[in-house]
């Protein structure tokens, strides 16, 4: 299957080949015809997945081809909303990119900043507007938006908009949008308040579902280390110290573990930034923008803040936490080794973690190889893990008799230095 199967038309095309791409992923040559077909999509997908390009292409197609039954000034035709600015800057590049030959344009609002450049590239009219959602409310409450036009809209990262607090935002808007459109719903989750939301606002739609497959982790080379819970800092300091490490994305269960771990880091000498829930839309840009331009090494994030950044050549991924939902585990190192390129993850277990590893091995279906050769390696591991597997309580889950030893027979593939310091 190639884009040139899907019925798109030469200026799209065009403007993938220039991209480079080629061939659909999954969720693209599953999605882009239900589009195209002007139906409601229910769509199950992580980023990652390409899912921006899924609904993106087909879009772009769509306006472009109607676009000369249009008359009067440029209105908003398409409205994506979407949770942080981060992902709103990333889905208008990708407007950019595949509708550079199209005579479609966009712009992207969100808070945070300024609104006077926004509102001048509103008043000059746009056929796509992305937009997060308090910065949307309050221009449509200034009069600057007017979404009577509109024929398409976009949820995009529903299940976030929960997470962040923002469904009540989302839900105002939806009362200010045309009844009679097309909508089209992204989640990477389904929890009830979604679904009920979906329910609400989708007609009769054709449900896409790309699974989190634990076959996404088999093209990227995994290594665990087994370490005491007060030694992670330093086998952190020690890893990164490592100068084939060309950047490395350290996630955090929380907001807390992430600013201190940057504060250790920067305390040793290594450029560090975090991202969370807590800094501003300003101070995530920015050290997103450090990072991908490579003046920072490190950047630490919790797993609600990584959602939906893209890093091109991302070397490595560091689990300093073990996450306690194993597809989250598998979410997390799938952003390295992206478009064919080789990555590398780094998991840290300590003997809290051991019922999290047992859990994120059974998804993955493989063991994860053990650095032993490492200052640090946690004495007795074997032993530790052994008895978690045999243990009935802990996370109230069955342990998986399969596992046993699992994660120790895999045999170390790396050195990290042999002396205890």
């Amino acid at each position: 299957m190639s884009f040139e199967n899907l019925n798109l038309i030469e200026p799209i095309l065009k403007a993938l080949k220039t991209e480079g791409y080629t061939t659909p992923t999954p969720i693209q040559e599953q999605s882009i015809p239900i589009i195209l077909e002007r139906k409601d999509l229910l769509g199950c997908a992580q980023t990652g997945t390409g899912k921006t390009a899924a609904f993106a292409i087909p879009i772009l197609q769509i306006l472009e081809s109607g676009k000369i039954y249009d008359k009067g000034p440029r209105a908003i035709k398409c409205l994506i909303l979407t949770p942080t600015r981060e992902l709103a800057i990333q889905i208008g590049e990708s407007f950019a990119a595949y509708g550079r030959h199209t005579g479609m344009k966009h712009t992207v609002i969100f808070g945070g900043v300024s609104q006077g450049s926004q509102v001048s590239a509103l008043k000059a009219g746009v056929d796509i507007l992305i937009a997060t959602p308090g910065r949307l409310l309050d221009l449509i409450n200034q009069k600057f938006v007017q979404l009577h036009y509109l024929k398409i809209f976009v949820l995009d990262e529903a299940d976030r908009m929960l997470d962040m607090g923002f469904i009540h935002d989302v839900k105002k808007i939806i009362t200010k949008i045309p009844q009679k459109r097309q909508t089209l719903f992204f989640s990477a989750t389904m929890p009830d308040e979604i679904q009920k939301l979906a329910n609400t606002i989708l007609f009769n739609p054709e449900k896409v579902e790309v699974t989190p497959v634990s076959s996404t982790a088999d093209t990227i080379d995994q290594s665990l280390f087994f370490v005491e819970k007060n030694d992670k800092k330093k086998l952190l300091i020690h890893i990164l110290n490592d100068k084939s490490i060309k950047s490395a994305l350290i996630f955090s269960r929380t907001k807390h573990g992430a600013d201190k771990i940057t504060k250790d880091l920067v305390k040793a000498g290594i450029k560090t930034e975090a991202i969370h829930g807590n800094k501003s839309q300003n101070a995530r840009q920015k050290a997103l923008s450090n990072f991908k331009s490579g003046q920072i090494k490190a950047l630490i994030a919790t797993d609600i803040a990584a959602r939906g950044i893209d890093i091109d050549e991302l070397s490595h991924v560091i689990n300093f936490e073990l996450p306690n939902i194993p597809e989250t585990y598998v979410h997390r190192i799938g952003r390295t080794g992206r478009a064919g390129s080789s990555g590398i993850a780094y998991s840290f277990c300590d003997e809290e973690e051991m019922e999290y590893l047992k859990d994120i091995q059974k998804l993955i279906g493989k063991e994860i190889p053990v650095i032993e050769d490492q200052p640090y390696h946690m004495r007795g591991a074997s032993f530790i893990m052994s008895k978690s597997t045999k243990k009935k309580g802990g996370s109230g889950k069955k342990p998986n008799p399969s596992s046993r030893n699992t994660a120790m027979s895999g045999s170390p593939n790396r050195r990290f230095g042999n002396k205890r310091r």
